[in-house]
């Protein structure tokens, strides 16, 4: 690399009008692409992961648009109805002697009114809240599809994680197996072996192969799905795994914790929600009233008028339109209260078997580790010492290997289910709390 420095130091470059040493520009393009490739070479972890797949979602920011349209509607529903202003001719002859004359006859005047629907405070406030709890309830939405984003993105990246260890797994067997190929011909050519070790540790070296294809083909469609929801950091190398072994969930408090659930907070918002239309409902019993005032002109001789008119809608038949209205409004709030309560209950019971299943799975996990695995790792070795001591074959090498590889396997597949039930209930809740609050504001032209 200094060599070649010195050489480019000896050309230089115009860049611009300006001469500058060919070294430079070519340190310089050498430290970017150091820079690059170090900042590419950062393995990605699970956090990065999360972090990345919530801040490319689109579907939260069309829940921010969500939220900020019905704040401004909140805004909007809170003001009086518009006033209208109307224009008319009263009186305006059409036969006789004056016909379609304005000013000749006594009666004709020309009229301009202003009226204004008074709708009283309670309500214009009842309409406001609606319009909040349905912001309430979209950034609760919002909530429920970061902690979704989170789970799958996560379920993701462990199923890559696992997939690339089985792969290893494989890899590593397929080394032993070529040693194994290389001293069985050894043994043939020498005549101490028989070709039917050969034959055998080359079966074995094809089950490897179609295993390590199989691996593979899921590794790429791991990759593939992580990259659905962190784009281009899929190609990074994974950092290890994080600690799969405790969650945050307690059996003792489970329905309190599931509560507030966010699929439950949603419900909670559309209670709230059902109630507040139930509010107006009542509130839409007390008519509104509008007030006009009018001014006629009439022609030069004669006087001009004022009027002003009150108009009230008459509520004849309350029992069956407002009353009715009413009653359907606290039948749907009563739903809501339901249904907010059963999906405690179906949570509750949901989360009570995926933890059951993921202690399971610690408890075999830990089998694994402490028994099947070492007893498969010693019965190999022994195996393979009393193959080097010519009192095995390798066809009894070849099976001892694949039990080893198979349990190995069955760990990891038992690992990854488990880890995937972490996954499940470590992320009921999102970590990116930051991101469930809406980063939405009223425009001051509305307010």
């Amino acid at each position: 690399m200094s060599l070649q420095l010195r050489a480019l130091g000896r050309r230089r470059t115009f860049v611009r009008g300006v001469l500058l040493p060919s070294a430079l520009i070519g340190a310089a393009g050498l430290l970017a692409w150091s820079a690059a490739t170090t900042a590419a070479a950062v393995p990605l972890t699970l956090g990065a992961a999360l972090h990345y797949a919530v801040e490319r979602s689109r579907q939260l920011s069309g829940a921010d648009s969500a939220v900020l349209a019905a704040r401004e509607m909140a805004v909007a529903a809170g003001q009086l109805p518009d006033p209208v202003l109307k224009f008319g001719l009263d009186s305006w002859p059409v036969n006789g002697p004056h016909r379609f004359s304005v000013g000749d006859d006594d009666f004709t005047m020309g009229r301009v009114s202003l009226s204004q629907e008074w709708t009283r405070a309670e309500k214009r406030q009842l309409r406001t809240q609606r319009f909040e709890r349905e912001g309430e309830k979209t950034l609760a939405e919002k909530t429920v599809a970061i902690a979704a984003i989170e789970r799958d993105t996560a379920i993701a990246w462990l199923d890559r994680y696992y997939a690339e260890a089985m792969a290893a797994v494989i890899a590593e067997q397929r080394q032993a197996v070529e040693l194994e190929i290389a001293a069985a011909d050894s043994a043939y050519r020498g005549g101490s072996g028989g070709q039917a070790d050969v034959i055998a540790a080359r079966s074995a070296r094809a089950e490897l192969a179609d295993s390590a294809s199989e691996i593979d083909s899921r590794g790429r469609a791991a990759k593939a799905n992580l990259a659905r929801w962190v784009g281009d950091a899929a190609e990074l190398p994974l950092a290890g795994k994080p600690a799969l072994d405790s969650v945050s969930l307690d059996k003792h408090t489970l329905e309190t914790q599931l509560a507030h659930h966010p699929e439950v907070a949603v419900l909670a918002k559309q209670e709230a929600l059902a109630e507040t239309e139930a509010k107006l409902a009542v509130a839409n019993k007390r008519a509104d009233w509008s007030v006009e005032l009018a001014y006629a002109q009439r022609g030069s001789a004669f006087s001009d008028f004022a009027s002003v008119s009150v108009s009230i809608p008459l509520q004849w038949d309350q029992g069956h339109r407002q009353d009715r209205e009413v009653a359907a409004k606290l039948a749907l709030a009563e739903q809501a209260t339901a249904e907010r309560e059963e999906a405690v209950r179906s949570h509750v019971g949901a989360v009570l078997a995926e933890m059951q299943a993921w202690e399971n799975g610690r408890e075999r996990l830990a089998r694994y580790a402490r028994e099947l695995i070492p007893l498969a790792n010693a019965r190999i070795e022994a195996t393979l010492a009393a193959y080097r001591g010519g009192k095995a074959n390798a066809s009894e090498l070849s099976r001892a290997r694949r039990d080893e590889i198979d349990v190995r396997l069955r760990a990891l597949q038992l690992e990854r289910d488990t880890a995937r039930l972490w996954a499940q209930l470590n992320f009921l809740f999102p970590e990116e709390s930051a991101h469930a609050s809406a980063p939405v504001t009223v425009s001051e032209e509305s307010k």
